[in-house]
């Protein structure tokens, strides 16, 4: 009897500490942030017309939005100090760890995989990841496009040296692929849905098997150490992740917001939706998401992408654990 004494009381300690930390969380004196200007890094369709849409735009800060459509773009301008908060794959920010660059992880976010496709032309022969062989096939480099296209090369007993790999941005890429200068294409994002809705694209693979689903956020250095720059990314940071679990009840509203600024027709957004890999969310670091970027340094130093290793634990920051952690407001 008195030995389970202890073990209940210290689960009541434990769980009164939490509660009293959510408390103090919840009781935290405001800031005045109306001075505070963030330079948020976006995607064509993405963040800003997500918060808007989702009545999360009313920040008590300003973001002056930077758009920048691919993730080693929202690195760079990052390290050059240029965007306080961005985001992007895991890929990236390997190259960042083995350049030691000045940014940091500070949360996560669970996006669709099936819209990380592989595609081929619709007058193409190939039916198969095998058939890309001496093919011209489409990537952007540095992103998640070049990591599942080779995993599926290897996967086929091919590499980059098989085909004729071309990096294309993903505009230029659309381009490409609808001139007919590309055999098939890694790409994600609206450009793929345009080619498959507008040159009849033909889906070989998707990075289902192939990605982890983990999306980081980027934050600045410098910002995080700015006290109310850091209190307005943290709650940026919460009004997204709001944002990001009202998707999943709200395609239909999230594509006309998506089609007003990228003008991908709304009905082909909604069969992206209707399509995906899972639900929308954003959440914070975890033990298994560092782990899982970990893999993706190790294969991309086992197929000859990286000069070197990269250990990527550094690049995460765990201070927004708390507020992303706090029930929805």
């Amino acid at each position: 009897m008195t030995s389970d004494f202890p073990i209940d009381r210290r689960r009541l300690l434990q769980a009164a500490a939490g509660w009293s930390a959510l408390a103090a969380a919840r009781a935290a004196p405001a800031r005045d942030l109306s001075g505070v200007t963030l330079r948020v890094g976006t995607y064509k369709g993405l963040w800003r017309p997500l918060l808007q849409a989702s009545g999360q735009a009313s920040t008590p800060y300003k973001i002056d939005w930077r758009e920048l459509n691919n993730g080693v773009l929202h690195i760079e301008a990052t390290n050059g100090d240029a965007l306080d908060l961005g985001s992007g794959s895991e890929i990236p920010s390997v190259f960042a760890a083995r350049q030691k660059s000045s940014v940091r992880l500070v949360a996560v976010t669970h996006e669709d995989l099936n819209n990380q496709a592989t595609l081929a032309r619709k007058d193409s022969p190939i039916r198969r990841i095998a058939d890309f062989k001496g093919r011209r096939v489409g990537y952007v480099r540095a992103t998640t496009s070049h990591y599942y296209l080779a995993r599926q090369l290897a996967e086929a007993g091919l590499s980059f040296s098989d085909i004729q790999a071309v990096s294309l941005t993903p505009s230029d890429g659309l381009s490409a692929f609808a001139r007919g200068d590309l055999d098939a294409w890694a790409i994600y994002g609206y450009n793929g849905q345009l080619a498959r809705t507008q040159y009849g694209a033909r889906t070989i693979k998707t990075g289902v098997g192939y990605l982890s689903g983990n999306f980081p956020i980027y934050a600045n250095p410098r910002a995080l150490d700015d006290e109310l720059r850091r209190a307005a990314l943290g709650d940026l940071l919460q009004r997204l992740q709001r944002a990001f679990a009202w998707i999943n009840g709200n395609l239909l509203a999230y594509a006309r917001a998506q089609s007003a600024e990228t003008r991908v027709p709304v009905g082909d957004l909604v069969e992206l939706f209707n399509g995906r890999s899972g639900d929308y969310s954003l959440g914070p670091v975890t033990d298994a998401v560092v782990r899982s970027h970990q893999e993706v340094a190790d294969t991309f130093l086992k197929i000859g992408v990286l000069d070197g290793p990269a250990d990527v634990k550094p690049l995460w920051d765990r201070r927004f654990e708390s507020v992303l952690r706090l029930p929805a407001a």
